[in-house]
C-alpha cells in the first residue's frame, strides 16, 4: 500500500500571529512525500535532505491520517503502520512554509496508498496536517493560512482560530524569493510583539479579503519585520517595481510579487545581498498525487 503527493511551498501576504487572520499563497517549490502502509502498528519518517533531523510532524501526519481513515480502508487502526520520506525543494526554517507542504504531501500520500485521495476533501485533510503541526509543536497557530495554500493552491484567506477558509481565488503571477543564510523556526517567535501590531493586521485582512494582495503584502512586511526585528531593506530594494512584497512568516526569508521584468531587476538588487534568489511563479494547482 504505497501512495505518493507533491505540495507546493507558500508566500504570506498576512501572517496570522497577530490576530488569528492569515493569507499566503502557493509558489513552485515543491516537497514530495512517499508513504508506504503495512501492519506493523508503528510510523517511521525521515527527510532526504536532513537524515537526522526531527521527523515527528510527517510521522504524526500519518498516524492521525490513519486513525481517521484506515478503517474505511478495510485496515485495523491500532495495527496500521508504515513508513514516510519526504524529499524537497523548500530550505527548511525559511518561512516558506515547508512544514505545511510536508504535512499536506505526507497526508494525501497517506490517503493515496488508503485508496482514498479522491475520496477525502481536500480541506478536510488539511485539517489533518494543521493538526499534526500542532501537536508536534511546529507552529505557534496551527498554520491552517500556510496549509491551505498549499494544498489549494492559489491564494487564501482564513482564520487560524477556527481552521476556517475565509477565501479562496486564483493568483496567477511570478513570484521571487530571496532567502538569507540563517534560519528562524517558527516555534520560537516572539508572539506578544506580533500580537501589538494587531491594528495594522486587522488593516492588512481588509486589504486582502478586498482582493488588494500586493498592497496587503507590504503593509504586513513592514509591520512584521519591525515587530519581529528583521532588516526592511530588502523590501526597499524591490519597491516601486514590484506589486508587493512581504518578509515571509516569521522569516528570514522575503517574497515579492510582480510582473517577471519587474522583479528580474529587484533580483539584480537581492543578489548583492548574502544568501540565495529564485524567481517563481505562483501555483494554482495545490497539492496532488503523483
Amino acid at each position: 500500500m504505497d501512495g505518493r503527493a507533491v505540495a507546493p511551498a507558500a508566500g504570506t501576504v498576512l501572517n496570522a500571529l497577530a490576530t488569528g487572520t492569515g493569507s499566503a499563497f502557493a509558489i513552485d517549490l515543491e516537497t514530495t512525500a512517499s508513504v508506504s502502509l503495512d501492519t506493523g502498528g508503528t510510523v517511521t519518517g525521515e527527510i532526504a535532505e536532513e537524515p537526522d533531523a526531527d521527523a515527528s510532524l510527517i510521522e504524526r501526519c500519518v498516524e492521525l491520517t490513519l486513525e481517521r481513515y484506515a478503517a474505511e480502508a478495510g485496515l485495523e487502526p491500532t495495527e496500521a503502520g508504515g513508513h514516510v520520506r519526504t524529499e524537497t525543494e523548500t530550505p527548511m526554517a525559511s518561512g516558506l512554509k515547508s512544514s505545511s507542504a510536508a504535512a499536506n504531501a505526507t497526508v494525501l500520500a497517506t490517503l493515496e496508498a488508503l485508496g482514498l485521495a479522491d475520496a477525502v476533501d481536500r480541506v478536510d485533510a488539511c485539517r489533518l496536517g494543521v493538526q499534526a503541526a500542532r501537536d508536534a509543536g511546529v507552529t505557534v497557530t496551527g498554520a491552517f493560512d500556510d496549509a491551505s495554500a498549499s494544498m489549494l493552491g492559489g491564494v487564501t484567506v482564513t482564520d487560524n482560530t477556527g481552521d476556517e477558509l475565509l477565501a479562496r481565488e486564483e493568483f496567477n503571477c511570478h513570484a521571487l524569493v530571496y532567502t538569507p543564510p540563517e534560519r528562524a523556526y517558527s516555534a520560537d517567535t516572539d508572539v506578544s510583539a506580533c500580537e501589538r501590531i494587531a491594528p495594522m493586521a486587522e488593516l492588512v485582512a481588509e486589504l486582502a479579503l478586498d482582493g488588494r494582495y500586493g498592497e496587503a503584502m507590504t503593509v504586513n512586511g513592514f509591520a512584521f519585520a519591525a515587530a519581529l526585528e528583521f532588516p526592511t531593506g530588502p523590501m526597499i530594494d524591490a519597491m516601486p517595481a514590484a506589486d508587493g512584497v512581504s518578509l515571509s512568516g516569521t522569516g528570514p526569508s522575503y517574497v515579492a510579487v510582480g510582473d517577471r521584468t519587474a522583479l528580474e531587476a529587484v533580483q539584480e538588487r537581492w543578489t548583492n545581498r548574502d544568501g540565495t534568489t529564485r524567481l517563481l511563479r505562483t501555483r494554482t494547482d495545490g497539492t496532488h498525487t503523483i
